[in-house]
């Protein structure tokens, strides 16, 4: 995943804390963040070689921010899709952006959390670790950290999609293609991550303690400091632990991060930012896949929601650092140079079991099991070097983003492997994870690749005319992969080019073009890897605000052509544990998408979205039709008019039905999954100025629905609570 680190990321806490703030805790406190936040890069540094740097796109420093209201819903800019600080109305794209008060009031803890309830936005959640996500009815693999793209292999398992989201301000969701920020990758989304940064003057944090269902605790800490009298150099830490367990009988998992920035103002026109983030995580009895869909006579099984089919010997480490820089210095002519850096590690350590098969109805027996032992290791290091700023041009003024990237990361994995056999599996209905290992074969490397992009790129907003502009640019990659799997060299100049019309003061109205070049990664089953996916994106809409921007709507149609899509078969490549892709010519998506975010008065906020879309091949086949068509997501907030300090809300997320497309076996019926609804509750009471707590409630109606169902199955979670407490300072 990628995101940039940029002054919009800013958050700001208005609180006073006079009485906790002399110079010498101030100073101590200081200290010690700094200490962290320098000491955290050089630890890392000293087990790599290699150090890059990130770029990203906010040229300005006195930009609002897109959390500037506490409380908003509603971010006023964005830098996702050009690097140039867009309002809503003024993005031909259709976005989302969830903000730290809309992250806080769901408890949503993770990416993974974040992007479930984005609009539009669906998951397959393979098996309990693996969790890929779709847009539009295509897998999302444009992952931004502040600015940066990083492609996930969907094949391997390095915990993306659990990375916390409380080092994060806030997460842009751009729909659709959006080669020109990511240079590779599907039309899916492309997901950008925005970092918190140390912009208080004074001494100002938040701590949180949480205990929810299945005995899970969490802590968080998050402190800011000046580091000097005059605030120019300051600090941030936010440290967290969680450990639970989980609906599933004998799952456990625990973890723990760290996130530390240095942000300087080196001269009036000059800013630095240098931070580390770490996270290290342990699941015990994870599974591998599910449990089998069918009996051996066809009929479907319907086992418990806490049957676990991980053997008692699985687990799953997994360890990411970090470390990133950003340099930006602006002019008096209101250009801007922004340098970016960063350098990742991330590895993992999973011994599992895949139980594959078909039981018998009264025996349980007929089920083997694989067993993988696999390690991995992803490095990355990547640069971005842009300029951007105001021009004129016929007596109007224009704005101009200008840039280059580089990126190189190295992927290898090493794997041994066991069989299993029915014997010592047994009985399937009476399984308890209480197997065998079996033999183990010899350590191998299975796969160590190089993949080095770079890019460079330019865009542009026209002023054409007072209520129309234009919104252009291209990005030429070369994206180029060696490696034990792939020796391969591509490129593509990825057009954009997007057109807005002001109606008024409340109304614009938009088209778009995107151009789409996605190398890939996926294998058919002669081993061979698949083509490039090209095609074009079209979409066309509507947007408003009110309220000075913090109610926004849109509403926008789409259209997504594409030759060669990789899709899985579901069935593994003869000899390994790895699904053979093909490629699908002629694939159109088309669809509508509306949403409706933000403050409808002072004490209510309120986000709807709905999507629907058709996605199919050439010959008008459903293309991944285990993705709903159809989905509408609405959360709402309230604080009562007559008690202040209570807030109170909830929301629903509603989607319509799916299938599996896959051979089944014989007398069997492929396996559906119904529409259902997940609804939620969230309350909050103000208990003193720095003290709250909050209760939320989520799948309230214990609703049981799946999260995967194919040749096999995984249930979603049951209902769920928690509890917190929050004290600001």
């Amino acid at each position: 995943m990628s995101f940039v680190v940029s002054r919009a990321g800013k958050t700001r806490v208005n609180t006073s804390c006079a009485s906790v703030s002399p110079v010498f805790a101030r100073s101590l406190l200081g200290l010690l963040v700094a200490t962290a936040v320098l000491q955290a890069p050089l630890a890392l540094a000293a087990d790599e070689e290699t150090l890059t740097v990130e770029a990203s796109a906010d040229a300005t420093a006195d930009m609002p921010t897109a959390t500037d209201s506490k409380k908003a819903y509603v971010a006023p800019v964005s830098f996702s899709g050009t690097k140039m600080a867009l309002s809503p109305r003024q993005i031909p794209q259709t976005t989302t952006v969830m903000t730290k008060q809309r992250i806080q009031d769901q408890d949503l803890e993770t990416i993974g959390d974040v992007m479930s309830h984005a609009t539009g936005i669906t998951k397959n959640a393979i098996d309990t670790d693996r969790v890929s996500y779709y847009s539009r009815g295509f897998l999302i693999s444009n992952f931004v950290f502040d600015g940066i793209p990083t492609t996930i292999d969907p094949i391997w398992n390095f915990g993306d999609s659990g990375i916390d989201a409380a080092i994060y301000d806030r997460v842009e969701v751009v729909r659709g293609a959006n080669g020109l920020m990511t240079g590779v990758g599907n039309p899916g989304a492309a997901v950008n991550m925005v970092r918190k940064h140390a912009d208080s003057r004074e001494l100002t944090g938040n701590l949180s303690a949480l205990y929810g269902s299945w005995d899970k605790q969490r802590y968080v800490g998050d402190v800011s400091t000046p580091l000097n009298e005059e605030g120019t150099v300051r600090a941030r830490a936010v440290a967290g632990y969680q450990d639970n367990n989980s609906f599933l009988d004998r799952y456990k998992y625990d973890k723990k991060f760290l996130y530390t920035v240095l942000d300087a103002d080196l001269t009036d026109s000059t800013t630095l930012s240098l931070g580390w983030e770490f996270q290290n995580s342990h699941t015990r009895n994870p599974t591998w896949g599910g449990w089998p869909t069918w009996f051996s006579d066809g009929t479907r099984t319907d086992y418990d929601r806490r049957f676990n089919a991980a053997p008692d010997w699985a687990y799953s480490d997994m360890e990411s650092s970090k470390i990133f820089l950003d340099l930006t210095q602006r002019f008096d002519s209101g250009w801007a140079v922004r340098l970016n850096g960063t350098h990742s590690k991330t590895t993992f350590d999973s011994k599992l079991g895949y139980p594959w098969g078909y039981p018998d109805k009264e025996t349980g027996e007929g089920v083997i099991a694989f067993g993988g032992w696999n390690k991995g290791t992803r490095n990355m290091d990547s640069v971005d070097l842009y300029a951007n700023g105001p021009f004129e041009l016929f007596g109007r003024e224009h704005e101009l983003v200008v840039g280059g990237a580089y990126s190189k990361q190295h992927n290898f994995y090493y794997n041994a492997q066991s069989s299993i056999t029915a014997a010592d599996i047994g009985n399937y209905n009476n399984w308890d994870g209480n197997i065998t290992e079996g033999t183990w074969s010899p350590w191998t490397l299975y796969q160590s690749d190089y993949i080095r992009q770079k890019s460079f790129y330019s865009a542009a907003r026209i002023s054409l005319a007072d209520p129309l502009m234009l919104v252009a640019g291209a990005r030429y990659t070369e994206w180029r992969a060696n490696g034990s799997s792939a020796n391969t060299v591509q490129d593509d100049v990825t057009p954009y080019a997007g057109l807005i019309y002001d109606i008024n003061d409340n109304y614009s109205a938009y088209v778009s073009y995107t151009g789409i070049f996605q190398p890939q990664t996926t294998r058919d089953a002669d081993k061979n890897f698949l083509k490039p996916t090209t095609g074009k994106n079209y979409e066309a809409g509507v947007k408003g605000d009110w309220m000075n921007s913090r109610l926004t709507a849109a509403l926008s149609v789409f259209r997504i052509e594409q030759e060669n899509l990789g899709v899985s078969t579901g069935a593994f490549i003869p000899g390994t544990s790895e699904y053979a892709y093909q490629n699908l010519k002629g694939t159109v998506s088309r669809g509508v998408e509306l949403e409706v975010n933000g403050a409808i008065t002072d004490n209510w906020n309120m986000m709807f979205g709905a999507s629907r879309f058709i996605a199919e091949d050439k010959d008008g086949i459903s293309v991944n039709p285990d993705q709903p068509r159809t989905t509408l997501k609405l959360f709402t907030s309230y604080r009562l008019p007559f008690l202040q300090d209570l807030t109170v809300g909830g929301g629903v997320n509603w989607q319509n039905s799916t299938w599996w497309s896959g051979d089944v076996p014989a007398g069997a019926t492929r396996p559906e999954q119904s529409s259902f609804a997940l609804v939620s509750l969230f309350s909050r009471y103000q208990v003193t100025k720095d003290l709250s707590v909050q209760a939320n409630v989520n799948n309230l109606f214990d609703k049981e629905y799946y999260d995967y169902l194919n040749t096999y199955g995984v249930y979603g979670e049951p209902r769920s609570f928690s509890v917190q407490a929050n004290y600001q300072f």
